[in-house]
This record gives C-alpha cells, structure tokens and sequence, in this order.
C-alpha cells in the first residue's frame, strides 16, 4: 500500500505544476511562435516551459554572435535587452510567492500582466525577425543592383568594341570596296561609252 502512497505525493508537484500553466495560460495559437527552430520559437517554447535561464542565455547568445550585417546588432541591441527584462517580469508573475493566498481580482490582474508581458515579447522577437529579414532583402537588392550594373557595363564594352571595329576595320575596308566597285563601274561605263 506504501507504493501508491508514494506515486500519489509524486502526483501532487506534477498536479500543481498543471494547475499553475492552466492559471498562466496565454490562450494563442501554437503557430504564432514562428517557425520551429527559429529563435522565437525557442525563446517563447522555453518561457512557457518555465526555461527563463535558458531562453535569456539564447537571447544574449544571438545579441553577441556575429552577424554577416554590419550594423545588425546595433539595431536589434535595444530591443533583446527589452525582451530580457521580460522575460524576467514573466519570471517574476509566474513565481510570485503566495499566488494562491492572493484575492481573485489580484490573481487575474497577475495572470493579465503575464499575457501582456508575453505577447510584448512575442512581439519583440517578431521585430528583431523582421529587422534580419530586412537587412537580408537590401543584402540581396545591392548584389542584384551590382549584378546588374557589370551586366550593362560588359554589354556597353561589347556595343563599343563592336562600334570601333566597325568604324575603324570594316568601314575603311568597305570604303576600299566600295572605291573600287565605284572605279570598276567608271572604267566598264567609260569604256562602253568611248572614252
């Protein structure tokens, strides 16, 4: 009889960890934490799994990896330091000591300040997704912009080269054929007509 003694005061922890999800539940859909393995997906999976550690350790990790945009950081640097300070505010409503003491009115404005503490960093991430993508987009717009222009500049050389060849080749040659077509036509007419 002890063994199921044991199983059910195991059960308790287990218990009250489903009932404190089911008070902080966000109510959203499970495709707006972006894609699998982007940072927002692993930075808002960790948070409502109560991985705060480890989700700001991602967030600083991403702030100091080198970016192949040079002015990345500088713009995304305000914006993971916020998204650090709620991560600790959603850490900080979540293991509010004596929750359960707290009066209904207080327990949801509590549960409140947490949903909005957890869209504003959902939305932060979606900032900082949207700034990379950005950067990526002018990336590739200055490379088509530089792909295009040696295109118009090998074309301008092969127009030109073209030109000066016939100018100088073809046109003195034609010129010479001509001439002489001209002078062989002048001998043929003045010898029919008896000069």
């Amino acid at each position: 009889m002890s063994v199921p003694a044991l199983k059910e005061n195991n059960a308790a922890p287990d218990v009250k960890k489903q009932e404190d999800s089911a008070f902080f539940d966000v109510g959203f859909d499970r495709t707006e934490l972006g894609k699998p393995d982007s940072l927002r997906f692993n930075i808002l999976t960790w948070v409502l799994d109560e991985r705060y550690d480890k989700a700001i350790e991602e967030l600083k990790g991403f702030l100091e990896k080198p970016s192949e945009y040079p002015n990345f950081q500088s713009k995304i640097t305000r914006y993971i330091h916020h998204g650090v300070d709620l991560i600790y505010a959603i850490k900080a409503k979540r293991s509010f000591p004596g929750i359960n003491s707290l009066t209904r009115a207080k327990q949801q404005e509590l549960r409140e300040k947490f949903k909005e503490h957890f869209k504003e960093l959902q939305y932060i991430l979606k900032i900082v997704e949207k700034i990379h993508s950005d950067l990526r987009i002018q990336d590739v717009r200055s490379t088509i912009y530089v792909v295009r222009a040696l295109w118009f500049a090998a074309l301008g050389i092969v127009i030109l080269a073209f030109w000066l060849d016939v100018f100088h080749g073809l046109a003195k040659t034609s010129y010479l054929v001509f001439d002489d077509i001209f002078g062989q036509v002048a001998n043929f007419l003045a010898e029919k007509i008896g000069f």
